[in-house]
């Protein structure tokens, strides 16, 4: 190789993916000679996780904008694979297929409210905030507005959100490594935190931009073959995205057959997070609710600060641009996907005529199954026999959502090898999208709290220390409050996104693009849509109906309003921003130039 190591990248990447297949080929070669699946799915995760660490290792630093920023060198190609792995969370690759099985085409509201998200990012924030020039979204509120009273409120609401994020995440690698690991799910996300740190730790943003672009490249080869593999073991050829048409009908036959309609109210003891496999008729979401959760889905997506951080990571406002349009291309691949994913396996479980079928048949016989018998015994899986007739029948059968994904290879009897590659690619999702919340987190409280505000004169090495022992804090509280089990990953994930929405939106917009918004309307606007949101999230949970259909994953439709109305109301009742800061506006919108503040800042 020639060059340095940003020269060198194509290469470097493809020898790393050379690398992983053959890996997967060696793991296949050993089921074959007799190696116990349970070894196999070790190894995946441990080999995996092994290879994101070194990374890690090999990318730390003591440079504050390499920690902050990964030195602001990253290629748009890579940058956008990067965001995709980023924003492709535990969500996205453990729970999102699950919601579409369970929930019906209404689910399909998280895909284009967290796609549309990009166009918002796009048209409305990244290129700005990337010419803006700061490390971190309370750093552009607080410079924006002024005062570390804006700064503080930002701060606090991204701590809020992303910490809500991250337990979805941690939520997700102590699934898979309860699994792979055969280890109780209290214990699983631990081990995940750990994975987790070792990436994110040492080098900060450039460790893990370059550990997220590995972990792409998994989470992807991972996602696409089970369906390519099921869906042509199925008779649907090997590109199902287009042709999984006859199997929705199939499933539409076959839940008349079975007479879904009815929702199972029996419990089944020491099974936590259940549901049936089906929906009464009617229960779809209405279009009022698919778009108010799309909204706040892309609201969120333009609001989440681990998001907009990756576009302070580019060389150039041009280069933010594009890396945008790459994180949509990579993205899409896998959303595309995910509707056959979850249609596929529904008919896997559904069609008395697969061999892999189980609705309607001996319940000794199913409870026999390998799969069966191995997600039960991890709590994510249970079957009964409450009609006492000998027979499955479908509201005898309990499955967690978060889990279809990962049970899918197994569920279609295809070999191990593909279920320790899921696993491993669950895994690369969860651990990208926290290793990104956590540093938001950290980087947030070290930087926008205890350097601008607490110790101004704090040296390099101090920050970084600071940084450093918060990710431990607050992954180790991440992974407590997983393991508590509040709320399942997309519901989790709906929450996260609505914080952000409520407090962050449209300070960040108005930032931009209404150069008379001031710090007083921002400071309002921040607060009362914040405290909005969440007022009316605790509502919900203590019992309260719903307002207009709004429900707890949509509560952004109530704290975004209050936002607007009282930023643009206090902004128009109080003195307007001084003459540099409307320039300043001024300037960030023009598409190119240099960077308004230094790289010092």
């Amino acid at each position: 190789m020639k060059g340095d190591f940003i020269s060198n990248l194509p290469k470097i990447y493809g020898l790393y993916t050379g690398g992983f297949l053959i890996f997967i080929l060696l793991m296949a070669i050993l089921e074959q000679v007799g190696v116990s699946g349970e070894t196999i799915g070790i190894l995946f995760v441990l080999f995996t996780i092994f290879i994101y660490a070194a990374i890690g290792w090999l990318s730390r630093t003591m440079e504050v904008g390499a920690y902050y920023v990964a030195g602001r060198q990253v290629p748009p190609v890579f940058n956008g694979m990067a965001t995709a792995a980023d924003w492709m969370s535990g969500a996205s690759f453990v729970a999102l297929a699950g919601g579409i099985y369970f929930g019906g085409h209404g689910y399909l509201a998280f895909v284009v409210g967290w796609t549309g998200g990009y166009v918002l990012v796009a048209a409305l924030m990244a290129p700005y905030l990337r010419k803006f020039g700061c490390y971190t979204v309370p750093d552009f509120i607080g410079t924006r507005y002024g005062g570390n009273l804006a700064r503080f409120c930002a701060v606090l609401i991204l701590v809020v959100a992303s910490f809500t994020y991250v337990t979805a995440q941690i939520n997700a690698t102590g699934t898979i490594a309860a699994r792979a690991l055969q280890i109780p799910f209290e214990v699983g996300v631990w081990f995940g935190l750990l994975g987790i740190l070792l990436c994110s730790m040492l080098g900060g943003m450039r460790a893990v931009t370059w550990t997220q672009v590995a972990q792409y490249i998994v989470l992807i080869i991972a996602y696409l073959v089970p369906v390519i593999w099921m869906s042509n073991k199925q008779g649907f050829g090997v590109i199902p995205h287009f042709s999984y048409g006859d199997a929705v009908m199939r499933i539409g036959e076959l839940e008349a057959q079975l007479g879904v309609g009815t929702k199972a109210t029996e419990s089944f003891p020491g099974v936590r997070v259940l549901t049936t496999l089906h929906n009464a008729p009617g229960e779809g979401l209405s279009s009022w609710k698919f778009a108010t959760l799309a909204i706040c889905m892309m609201a969120g997506t333009a609001s989440l600060p681990h998001i907009l951080m990756r576009y302070f990571t580019t060389p150039s406002v041009r280069a933010a641009r594009k890396s945008v349009a790459w994180s949509l291309f990579f993205i899409f691949l896998l959303y595309f996907t995910a509707p056959a994913l979850a249609t596929l396996t529904k008919l896997q479980i559904f069609d008395p005529n697969l061999a892999t079928g189980i609705i309607g048949k001996a319940v000794a016989d199913v409870q026999a199954l390998d799969w069966i018998q191995k997600w039960s015994a991890v709590g994510m899986l249970a079957i009964s026999d409450s009609n006492k007739d000998g027979i499955l029948q479908i509201n005898e059968f309990f499955m967690r959502p978060d889990i279809v994904v990962l049970a899918t290879p197994e569920i279609a009897g295809l070999p191990f090898v593909i279920s320790g590659l899921v696993a491993a690619g669950g895994m690369a999702a969860a651990m990208s999208t926290a290793d990104g919340l956590l540093l938001a987190i950290a980087n947030a409280l070290s930087h926008d709290l205890y350097y601008k505000i607490i110790d101004p004169k704090a040296d390099t090495r101090v920050r970084l220390i600071v940084a450093r022992a918060l990710l431990i804090i607050i992954g180790a509280a991440g992974a407590f409050v997983a393991s508590l089990k509040l709320t399942g990953i997309l519901g989790a994930v709906a929450w996260a996104f609505c914080f952000a929405c409520s407090g962050l939106f449209f300070p960040l917009v108005l930032g931009v693009w209404w150069k008379r918004a001031n710090r007083p309307g921002a400071i309002a606007g921040m607060v009362f849509g914040f405290a909005a949101g969440s007022l009316y999230l605790y509502y919900l949970r203590t019992g309260g109906a719903p307002i207009l259909g709004i429900d707890h994953l949509r509560f952004g439709m109530i704290g975004m309003p209050v936002s607007l109305i009282a930023m643009v109301v206090v902004s128009l009742m109080t003195a307007e921003p001084d003459e540099e800061t409307q320039a300043m506006v001024d300037e960030v919108r023009i598409p190119s130039g240099k960077t308004i503040l230094s790289e010092s800042h």
